[in-house]
């Protein structure tokens, strides 16, 4: 049975976000999603065969809470708030993404051509998503961070590499979406 719940306005949500950020302030707790890959693969061990991972993971045990309450939260979003009919796109939007394949979501959160079991199907899909994967892996080490960890805890914080990073980040989505994706597409 799926019981839907109005989503939270911006307000709640950001003010709650910016509880959290101060708290983690606070207590000399520093936020970002893609560190938590670097304790897991401390966790299995590689660090005795890769400096990097090479720390003590159990200081940052906390931070992979919040990659469990991160997919918590997903899974309830999804199967609990997911009601479509408040998501409003410009049609000029849907007028854009049809011409580049990309079907209008049609009463769900996302679009089938993007988010489905279909994309694994295709070789092309499959070589983006490796690509883009390896890309981000890449840009976020290479940013000393990721989006996340800049953008919430940076900016929060005042960090100015998080706000060269951020900059970074906005343009490098702009390039994506108006010049590399209607090639790819």
């Amino acid at each position: 049975m799926e019981i839907l719940f109005q989503t939270w306005p911006w307000y709640v949500s950001g003010f709650l976000i910016g509880m959290v950020m101060l708290s983690l302030i606070y207590f000399g707790k520093t936020f970002g999603m893609s560190s938590n890959l670097r304790s897991l693969c401390a966790m299995s061990g590689l660090g005795k065969k890769v400096g990097f991972f090479d720390f003590d993971w159990k200081a940052q045990r906390w931070n992979l809470y919040v990659v469990l309450g991160a997919m918590l939260g997903g899974f309830v979003a999804v199967h609990f708030m997911s009601d479509a009919s408040n998501v409003a796109i410009n049609p000029k939007t849907i007028a854009q993404l049809t011409q580049l394949g990309i079907d209008a979501p049609n009463g769900k959160l996302l679009p089938d051509a993007l988010f489905s079991n279909a994309v694994f199907q295709s070789p092309k899909s499959i070589f983006i998503l490796i690509i883009g994967g390896i890309l981000i892996g890449f840009g976020t080490r290479y940013a000393s961070g990721c989006t996340s960890g800049h953008a919430i805890y940076g900016l929060s914080s005042l960090q100015l590499p998080s706000l060269k990073a951020v900059i970074g980040f906005f343009i490098g989505g702009l390039i994506m979406a108006h010049f590399i994706l209607p090639l790819i597409f």
